[in-house]
């Protein structure tokens, strides 16, 4: 679950920063590496940063509240 959530967080602050390109300089980078906002490749990258967003609304309601970056480390006692 570590892995997803890392994976979504990333997804959806690319997905702000996109949004915030083309707010600011209506520059739209997804649009611009598929060759279109309607390309097959563009849709696919808009429906990940979709889920991701979901995953991470979902996320913290399945683990009661906790979204985990990182995984349990054990402390090992050393004699």
């Amino acid at each position: 679950m570590v892995i997803a959530n890392l994976i979504a967080y990333i997804l959806v602050l690319l997905g702000a920063l996109n949004w915030g390109m083309f707010g600011i300089f209506n520059f739209n980078l997804v649009s611009a590496i598929f060759m279109g906002p309607r390309a097959v490749g563009s849709i696919i990258i808009y429906s990940l940063i979709a889920l991701a967003a979901i995953w991470l609304i979902i996320s913290p309601i399945i683990t009661n509240g906790a979204l985990k970056l990182r995984g349990n480390r054990t402390v090992r006692e050393t004699k």
